[in-house]
């Protein structure tokens, strides 16, 4: 949109927003604030866009929807809207038994969520996933599977991944898994709009992700979250932690740490993922494990950023013998 013809270039060429003028076929286009020569390409989840004439052109394959959950309570939904949700309970992350009472489903995950720490956070002990009739809770680093009287059968594979246990099933479900507090729910394009849960509706609107389990439209994270507990017996969230206040002496040695998400270490993915969300998140994160697992909580809070960075094709090796 930046190339335009105008009183500023001679007849037939257009200014190219950068003080030159070209023709309309050098056209630059932008993206994420970046300028990109015609013909140059960038990916855009599984879909490649092609510089052409200053506009771009995309293929449309519909791509897997992703949601993650990591740390004390952070959550980036199928639709990408990023929030914050400190409970104490079990909670549905995601599932397709939506709607009414009798509505059949496939799949339901379950997020077991306890405190970390003594600031009150919470991060995701354990995971329950429900396939058909088979139930797998993943705790501890490792799984266990067990066999209920109800359901379909929904056949399940599981593989190691580098630090990642990964279960992959029938159904189109995956869940990746770090054997701590980060989980990965990746779910292929059959099941846009049908979701519900703490990773929203996967109908490529991050706007109405906050549906709680009735159906309405919130814009509170808190009650939001609450709606979507297992049991009546666990307490609501009624106000949203900031453990650098509760912690005031942890607060400067998490923004030193943090630091590296901002700094020249991940120059290249800043201008594809803003940092700044990661960035608070992994403060917020370094300052509530205050009861040893500091640096594991700091690792997996950079690693979910540096995994953002990755999907938008900004390689960055950030690991060191002294950071993680």
């Amino acid at each position: 949109a930046e190339c335009v013809s105008g009183c500023v270039c001679p007849e037939g060429l257009f200014d190219d927003g950068k003080g030159g003028c070209v023709e309309e076929k050098d056209c630059p286009c932008i993206h994420n604030n970046q300028w990109y020569s015609s013909g140059e390409k960038v990916s855009v989840d599984c879909n490649t866009c092609t510089c052409q004439k200053g506009v771009w052109s995309c293929t449309e394959y519909v791509c897997y929807g992703t949601c993650m959950i990591y740390g004390s309570g952070h959550y980036i939904t199928f639709d990408g809207r990023f929030y914050d949700f400190d409970g104490s309970c079990e909670y549905v992350a995601t599932q397709d038994f939506c709607g009414d009472k009798d509505s059949s489903g496939s799949f339901s995950i379950i997020t077991e969520n306890v405190p970390c720490g003594t600031t009150g956070v919470t991060c995701s002990k354990a995971i329950k996933m429900f396939l058909g009739k088979t139930e797998l809770k993943l705790e501890n680093k490792d799984y266990k599977e067990i066999q209920r009287d109800v359901g379909d059968d929904v056949r399940y594979w599981n593989r190691t991944v580098g630090l990642y246990l990964v279960i992959e099933a029938s159904n189109g479900v995956m869940l990746i898994w770090d054997k701590k507090t980060t989980v990965f729910i990746k779910l292929t394009p059959d099941y846009k709009g049908k979701l519900c849960g703490l990773c929203g509706n996967f109908d490529d609107k991050s706007s109405n992700d906050f549906t709680t389990r009735s159906g309405l439209q919130e814009t509170n994270a808190l009650k939001f979250g609450n709606s979507w507990k297992q049991s009546s017996m666990c307490p609501d969230v009624t106000q949203e932690i900031k453990p650098c206040d509760v912690k005031p002496h942890r607060k400067s040695w998490a923004e030193k740490e943090c630091s590296i998400i901002r700094s020249e270490v991940f120059k290249i993915c800043h201008s594809k993922v803003d940092p700044i969300p990661f960035y608070e998140a992994c403060v917020h994160d370094a300052c509530s494990c205050d009861s040893g697992g500091d640096c594991e909580c700091f690792c997996s809070a950079v690693a979910a950023y540096a995994q953002e960075c990755t999907k938008a094709e900004a390689c960055v090796f950030w690991r060191t013998p002294d950071i993680c």
